[in-house]
């Protein structure tokens, strides 16, 4: 499982996909999530808008990403 560290509270979906390398552009994951299967938490999910928070599971093409926390203060 690799883990996904972000500074903000969430990502969307769209963005992780990008952030991950898994697509080039925002622009491909409305296409990708009707095409693939990508599971949150367990569930499939096809909304690029998906907020990910700390914590969450995210299954893509059989790899496993935990999404996690910078907790330094800005």
């Amino acid at each position: 499982m690799t883990k996904i560290t972000i500074k903000t509270e969430y990502i969307n979906l769209g963005q992780f996909l990008k952030y991950v390398g898994i697509i080039g552009s925002g622009a491909q994951a409305k296409a990708f999530l009707l095409e693939q299967t990508v599971l949150v938490n367990g569930e499939q999910e096809q909304r690029r808008g998906r907020k990910l928070y700390k914590d969450f599971i995210i299954e893509i093409e059989k790899k496993k990403f935990v999404i996690g926390k910078d907790n330094v203060l800005s």
